[in-house]
């Protein structure tokens, strides 16, 4: 997982599990102002509900077992440009980056420990900007960089037109389960 130097009073809940079944353990981490970012209540039930509706990881190819372990991690543009160049070579800021876990057998865990996913990295200036100029309600358009970031954990991308569109519709139909609009339309 994506490790960080965060002071203790940037954390502001680590490791909650949101749901019973499957437990989904999601850390939120403020590094920038919270001007206009959802709270952790928010970023947690649509992490949540990314992990719950879509229960089998494409790496994997089975069910998670206990539950799963997602960070969060809100920043602003300049962390974000750092992460972006190191990690993909693009020197700017972007909306979100995703950093899975990568693992695929899991022996060290006990079978009730929850499958750590991978981290998300949120740029809340970039998320911001890209909701105004979109012409998109800012809730909705940070539920979909949650949502977006969480089906790249479990494996999901859009490089390829046919994978693009299997996981748009995901996103559509996650986001229509919070009433908010097609993103891509």
């Amino acid at each position: 997982m994506l490790r960080s130097h965060v002071s203790r009073s940037s954390v502001v809940a680590a490791r909650k599990p949101v749901s019973a079944t499957p437990a989904t353990e999601i850390a939120i981490q403020f590094a920038t102002g919270r001007k206009g970012v959802p709270g952790p209540v928010l970023l947690r039930r649509w992490a949540d509900a990314a992990v719950r509706q879509i229960p089998v990881t494409k790496q994997l190819r089975r069910p998670l077992r206990a539950g799963s372990a997602v960070s969060i991690r809100v920043v602003g543009a300049a962390e974000s440009k750092r992460l972006n160049a190191a990690w993909r070579g693009k020197d700017k800021p972007t909306n979100v980056l995703s950093f899975p876990s990568g693992l695929t057998r899991t022996p060290q865990l006990a079978a009730s420990d929850p499958y750590p996913l991978g981290d998300l990295v949120i740029c809340a200036p970039v998320v911001a900007r890209e909701a105004r100029e979109q012409g998109k309600m800012p809730h909705a358009h940070w539920a979909h960089m949650v949502v977006h970031g969480v089906l790249h954990l479990l494996g999901y991308d859009h490089e390829i037109d046919q994978d693009a569109g299997v996981m748009e519709a995901r996103e559509v139909n996650l986001l229509a389960t919070f009433g908010y609009p097609n993103p891509y339309a």
